[in-house]
C-alpha cells in the first residue's frame, strides 16, 4: 500500500508536531505502508521521508522542476519523479497513492488537501483521506468546514469522508480499515 502525505516544507515551531510526524512514519512502516510525497528534503516533508527510508520503506517523491532546480529535492529517495508543475505533481501523487494523509503545513498543504477532497467529492477518486490533527492544529479548520455544512455549501457526507485523528497509530489503523486491509 502507498499513502500520499501532504505536509509542510517548513519544520514548524512545535516539537510535538515533529515527534508526531516521526511517529506516523514508524506506524506506516510497521503497517508496511510506503510513502508518496512532494519530494522535498526540507521541513516536515524531509522528516517523514527520512523516517520511512530509515525503516526500510519505499519513498516516492514527486517534485516540480522549479523546486528541483532550487535544490530542495531529496536525492536519496527510492524514486523521484520530476514533473513540470504543481498540477502535474498533484495528479501523479493521486495516481500513485491508495490513500492520503494531511499533516500540518502551510498554504501548499491546504491547496493539496482541498484539491484531493474536491476530487473525491466529484468522483475523480474513491480513496480514503486522513487528517492528523496534532495538538489541535486543524481545530479551527474543522470548525470552519462544519460551518460550511451548516450553511448548506458542503454536504455532511462529503465532510464525513475525512478521517480525523490526533493519534498517528489510530489514523493508520482507520485508513487500513477503510481500505479493507485489516
Amino acid at each position: 500500500m502507498k499513502v500520499a502525505v501532504y505536509c509542510g516544507s517548513k519544520m514548524g515551531q512545535s516539537r510535538r508536531i515533529q515527534d508526531a510526524v516521526i511517529q506516523l512514519g514508524y506506524e506506516m512502516a510497521k503497517a508496511e505502508i510506503d510513502l508518496v510525497y512532494g519530494g522535498g528534503r526540507v521541513g516536515l516533508m524531509g522528516l517523514i521521508a527520512d523516517t520511512l527510508l530509515g525503516q526500510g520503506r519505499a519513498v516516492d517523491g514527486v517534485i516540480p522542476r522549479s523546486l528541483f532546480q532550487k535544490e530542495v529535492a531529496h536525492l536519496g529517495l527510492t524514486q523521484l519523479h520530476e514533473v513540470a508543475n504543481m498540477h502535474e505533481r498533484k495528479a501523479l501523487m493521486e495516481k500513485l497513492s491508495d490513500a492520503f494523509i494531511i499533516l500540518p503545513g502551510g498554504f501548499g498543504t491546504m491547496d493539496e488537501f482541498f484539491e484531493i477532497i474536491t476530487w473525491k467529492q466529484i468522483g475523480v477518486h474513491k480513496k480514503p483521506i486522513g487528517l492528523l490533527n496534532i495538538d489541535g492544529f486543524y481545530d479551527a479548520l474543522l470548525v470552519f468546514m462544519k460551518s460550511q455544512v451548516a450553511a448548506g455549501f458542503v454536504l455532511a457526507e462529503d465532510l464525513e469522508q475525512v478521517i480525523v485523528s490526533s493519534d498517528p497509530q489510530e489514523l493508520v489503523q482507520k485508513l487500513q480499515k477503510k481500505l479493507g486491509s485489516v
